[in-house]
């Protein structure tokens, strides 16, 4: 099946999948290729997005994630760790019920299992620390205390997300960061578009 050709693209022609030949995706994955690595720019642009936010809280929520990474950094974790913990609440912008779900589905191709549980589960770990105020259980982390990862995240919101509050704590711009983003993000661990991914000399 020929390739349409509009505005200097070249283009797949199938109307269902189902039609789709061989040659369309390798357009496709071409375009994938160059589509996929400008994703730390989307990335970085949608975390912006998180400034002059602050939803009542004392600091912004581009604030807040910069100083929980902040801290992490400080801390000497590595860089996926530090990452993380920029990221871990991307999510608010689109899931403002469910924040952590989506931030846990952005790193999860580049993250470790550890950290991307970390992630996804850090809300229901934060919750220990303010669910009582709004007559809420603050122990429903507990139903994780088997997990071995449950030691983990707890040790996150503990140490680095629950004091990441502070007007006048140490902020880290993200400019410094996204040289961390960008070689977390380089390296593909966890997808099922693996052949699409691939590329010369890995």
């Amino acid at each position: 099946m020929a390739a349409n050709v509009e505005q200097g693209a070249r283009r797949a022609t199938f109307r269902r999948m189902q039609d789709s030949t061989a040659e369309d995706w390798r357009i496709i994955a071409e375009d994938f290729k160059a589509y996929a690595a400008t994703l730390p720019d989307r990335v970085l642009a949608h975390l912006r997005l998180l400034a002059g936010d602050c939803g009542g809280f004392p600091v912004d929520r581009l604030t807040h994630s910069l100083q929980t990474a902040t801290r992490a950094w400080r801390d000497g974790r590595d860089e996926e760790y530090v990452v993380c913990a920029l990221l871990h609440d991307i999510g608010d912008t689109l899931g403002s019920f469910n924040h952590p779900d989506i931030a846990a589905a952005v790193v999860k191709p580049f993250v470790s299992e550890e950290n991307h549980w970390m992630v996804e589960k850090h809300g229901v770990f934060q919750a220990y620390y303010f669910f009582h105020h709004l007559g809420m259980d603050r122990h429903i982390r507990e139903a994780h205390r088997a997990h071995p990862y449950f030691e983990r995240t707890a040790e996150f919101c503990e140490l680095y997300d629950n004091p990441a509050f502070d007007p006048r704590g140490e902020t880290v711009a993200l400019v410094e960061f996204e040289p961390m983003v960008r070689r977390v993000f380089s390296q593909v661990k966890n997808t099922i578009y693996r052949t699409m991914n691939e590329q010369p000399g890995n």
